[in-house]
């Protein structure tokens, strides 16, 4: 199947086929047909398998059509989205595609001085591409109008239930007109976002691309066991390897991403930061300059890093093991991406067994595990003086595993 089968506009077809799209992935095959009929679309597919194409194009060719209300434009797309990455990544996506076309877009979100988009709100906009609580801000302030709304997206919808903006969405969506359309994106799909879909959306039709609970098959997924304190040391040796040119980190909290940076760049190794204490002009600065290939690792935490789309990304490094499955199958996304190959490792402390217990439970297979030669599989139980003397002490690890005194140093096969 292709781009042409679709039946999109010329202008939006030669912005697509200039982008350098040939194929269709199997989100956009089963979405953007049902997309482009005027259905309200489900769509639940793994990260980085063309989500954003599979809604952004219905509505370009939407907007190229139909009213075009005279004179000063009036908003008739929104695009709802978590984080102002993925609000800049999917106004780069709309630019892109509508290349040969005469659609205005915006991004709006927090973080930046609200001047310059009720500037452009004010100049009149076909679409608006917004995190919720910056929306809200513009609604309150009477700076945007979504009266001529005709068709709205949720994108990333459960992150958005995992960010807490699940009521700022129903205060959005209440204020939209009732006749639209209605499209709700996701990786996976927790049961107040259908719940949400049923309220809010009309005969709703399911679409679904790849496994619910595995990361892309392209991905080569790998563990090492490895002591807390030798994590670091371990990163910095598997960076050596040629073929890690562009990795992803990902640390559970914004002063661990700090860090890691410095004792990164301390050993000689290119790396940068990004995560919510960062400014909106340092976060972009950092993921231009890995885009480009300034710096062979980027640092992030779990919501910072939703809507990094970056190509060519070689390798995910899970420096901490993420407390929900899900994130990790949101991490792991970022390489592999559109069928191409990748790897995964995530570095396993003693404490973070069961965490990564609950992990393969959810994919359903176990993990391969690693072993660096000059990094011995281990872990380590640090015992207290006090309790040195204790000849018959024994500490239980999360698996349930016995260890004596004398073997606090347990090998792991």
């Amino acid at each position: 199947m292709s781009f042409e089968s679709f039946g999109l506009s010329d202008h939006l077809l030669r912005g697509v086929l200039a982008a350098g799209y040939e194929n269709p992935t199997e989100i956009q095959i089963k979405a953007i047909p049902l997309a482009l009929s005027g259905k309200d679309v489900i769509g639940r597919a793994q990260t980085g398998t063309g989500k954003t194409a599979a809604f952004m194009l219905p509505i370009l060719d939407r907007l190229s059509a139909g009213p075009q209300n005279g004179g000063k434009k009036k908003v008739r797309a929104l695009v709802v989205t978590p984080t102002r990455e993925l609000a800049l990544q999917n106004e780069q996506f709309a630019i892109k595609y509508g290349k040969f076309m005469q659609i205005k877009t915006v991004a709006t979100f927090g973080g930046v001085s609200i001047g310059n988009q009720i500037d452009a709100l004010r100049r009149g906009m076909d679409m608006v591409i917004a995190t919720p609580g910056r929306l809200l801000d513009h609604l309150n302030r009477g700076t945007v109008n979504l009266s001529q709304v005709e068709i709205v997206v949720l994108d990333e919808a459960d992150r958005m239930l995992d960010m807490g903006f699940i009521d700022q969405v129903r205060r959005i969506i209440q204020v939209l007109p009732r006749d639209r359309q209605t499209m709700l994106f996701s990786a996976t799909m927790p049961s107040e976002i259908k719940s949400l879909a049923l309220r809010y959306m009309k005969d709703p039709v399911t679409v679904e691309a790849g496994i619910a609970r595995n990361p892309a098959e392209a991905i080569n997924q790998q563990v090492y066991r490895i002591g807390r304190e030798n994590k670091i040391d371990l990163l910095i040796e598997l960076l050596k390897n040629p073929e890690m040119k562009s990795v992803l980190v990902f640390s559970r909290t914004r002063h661990g991403a700090d860090r890691i940076t410095r004792r990164l760049e301390h050993s000689g190794v290119k790396a940068t930061a990004i995560h919510s204490d960062r400014s909106q002009a340092q976060r972009i600065r950092a993921l231009e300059g890995f885009k480009r290939g300034h710096c062979q690792v980027l640092v992030a935490t779990d919501i910072a890093a939703r809507g990094i789309d970056v190509q060519g990304i070689s390798c995910v490094v899970n420096f901490d093991v993420p407390d929900s499955p899900e994130d990790y199958i949101h991490r792991v996304g970022r390489t592999g991406r559109m069928d191409n190959a990748g790897d995964a490792v995530t570095l396993v402390a003693f404490d973070e067994e069961s965490n990564l217990n609950r992990v393969e439970r959810f994919i359903g297979r176990e993990l391969e595990r690693k072993e660096h030669p000059n990094f011995p599989a281990e872990f380590k139980i640090n015992v207290p003086r006090q309790h040195e003397a204790r000849a018959g002490a024994q500490f239980r690890t999360n698996s349930g595993r016995r260890f004596g005194r004398k073997s606090c140093r347990q090998r792991v096969a």
